[in-house]
């Protein structure tokens, strides 16, 4: 599997181009009745979108405008072990392929515009915000609260919901989780992880030192998963553009459930997470926190929360939120600008 990851949102659409049908002023055209009319009217309204969404549409954006340092720098590190890109590819044909490919079809609902419409335009926004492809999303019934990213080579990448997760979540929380997952396709992590983790596996196989090299192997790919969770929380952000609502789905996947999500506070799940780093730093807290989670491939939800808490309210979140929104704000002119034009060429009086 490629990439295993958990953990928001004015729900907004854009308009990826502007197409305005020329309208005749002849009066000829509606000498019948007005239905004429009506139809080119309802075909112009189809076609103007004005782009009204209250979130901020990145243009352009790159992984490296958000990506976390400790990100880039295991990233280095990871792609500096010798052979793993050949050996990973070598390892991955196409039966592999097949198999993980129909066993989740097969076993999945495929989200569309005709199949959970609503989940479908949650995972377009986000991808619109982001600036990336939307993949495919299915939705899985699994008691475990989850979210997964699959990117197989040659194929189109897509993501997996556990319908608890959909249960637990508000939409705005479940669109946050999607932009995660979207991360990790922003930045091409899925690729990493479904090569480091067929290696990893490969290593354990082998007589001698097989064990200590995948050991140590999956010691530096759980620094890279960990350190690449909390990019992709980045990008949950950057399509909620509200940190609470990022924190919020940490708190929920660290003790949260429906009964219960109404009652929980994001604030206090803030101030917990601050105690836990007072705690955590003497010399003593210090090695208790490593060893809690040298073996974790996600960060602990505290730990996140204060994190993405942080980069809400650094100058490097605010100068690309300003550029996004200075940029919006020209374009949305330019649409109005257009869609006024359109309208004073559609003919207004009609013929008795």
């Amino acid at each position: 599997m490629a990439s295993v990851s958990l953990s928001s949102f004015c729900l907004s659409w854009k308009p990826s181009s502007l197409f305005i049908d020329s309208v005749s002023t002849d009066r000829s055209r509606f000498n019948s009745s007005s239905s004429g009319f009506r139809s080119i009217k309802k075909r112009l309204d189809n076609r103007i979108c004005v782009c009204s969404a209250a979130s901020v549409v990145f243009r352009n954006l790159d992984a490296n405008d958000f990506q976390h340092p400790l990100d880039k720098q295991n990233t280095l590190l990871l792609r500096a072990i010798p052979g793993l890109n050949y050996i990973g590819r070598a390892l991955l044909g196409s039966v592999t392929e097949q198999v993980m490919l129909l066993e989740n079809i097969g076993t999945s609902v495929l989200v569309a515009q005709n199949q959970l419409c609503d989940l479908h335009k949650l995972m377009v926004e986000a991808a619109e915000i982001l600036d990336i492809e939307a993949p495919d999303l299915y939705i899985r019934q699994n008691p475990v609260p989850n979210a997964y990213t699959l990117a197989i080579s040659g194929k189109k990448p897509f993501v997996v919901v556990h319908t608890s997760l959909v249960e637990l979540l508000t939409r705005k929380e479940l669109q946050a989780v999607l932009a995660h997952e979207l991360g990790h396709l922003k930045c091409d992590h899925g690729v990493w992880l479904t090569l480091a983790n067929i290696l990893t596996l490969g290593a354990y196989t082998v007589p001698g030192f097989g064990g200590l090299i995948a050991q140590r192997l999956e010691e530096q790919l759980f620094r890279w998963l960990r350190a690449a969770e909390l990019t992709c929380d980045r990008a949950a952000l950057l399509v909620a553009q509200d940190p609470k609502v990022v924190i919020s789905v940490l708190m929920k996947l660290a003790g949260g459930c429906p009964s219960l999500s109404d009652q929980l506070n994001v604030d206090a799940f803030l101030e917990q997470a601050r105690s836990y780093e007072k705690a955590a730093s003497s010399p003593l807290g210090w090695y208790i926190r490593n060893a809690q989670t040298r073996q974790l491939s996600h960060p602990l939800p505290v730990l996140r929360a204060r994190e993405i808490d942080d980069w809400s309210r650094s100058q490097e979140y605010k100068s690309l939120m300003r550029s996004a929104t200075q940029l919006n704000s020209v374009q949305k002119f330019t649409i109005d600008c257009k869609y006024y034009t359109a309208v004073q060429m559609a003919p207004l009086d009609l013929p008795i």
